[in-house]
């Protein structure tokens, strides 16, 4: 069993930038492939990134990449994600989830544990 809770939002204005933490209880976080995805005003929830259980492994959404970037601290039991050059497009409800196991990272069908979710609001 794993818990998940995620903190970090707020809002912000374009350009901006914040860290997103997910603190995890549980023995086994160190085993699970975490990921952060988000659900924006009226739409799907979608993938934002993931990171493999040793940390070696990143990967992101198109919409993010060279902006965003998700770590883990197994010591910490803590997996973050680092925004940078926040968009109008990138105010969502961000939650942090965890899998252990997977054949795509990316699916969200593959993810046991999800967090309440925070909310990140970028004004323009």
């Amino acid at each position: 069993q794993v818990q998940l809770v995620e903190s970090g939002g707020g809002l912000v204005q374009a350009g901006d930038s914040l860290r997103l933490s997910c603190a995890a209880s549980g023995r086994s976080f160190s085993d699970c492939g975490m990921a952060w995805f988000r659900q924006p005003p009226g739409k799907e929830r979608e993938f934002v990134t993931a990171i493999t259980w040793s940390g070696r492994s990143t990967y992101y959404a198109d919409s993010v990449k060279g902006r965003f970037t998700i770590s883990r601290d197994n010591a910490k039991n803590t997996v973050y994600l680092q925004m940078n050059s926040l968009k109008p497009d990138d105010t969502a409800v961000y939650y942090c989830a965890a899998a252990r196991t997977y054949r795509d990272i990316r699916d969200a069908s593959y993810y046991t544990y999800w967090g309440q979710g925070t909310q990140v609001t970028v004004s323009s």
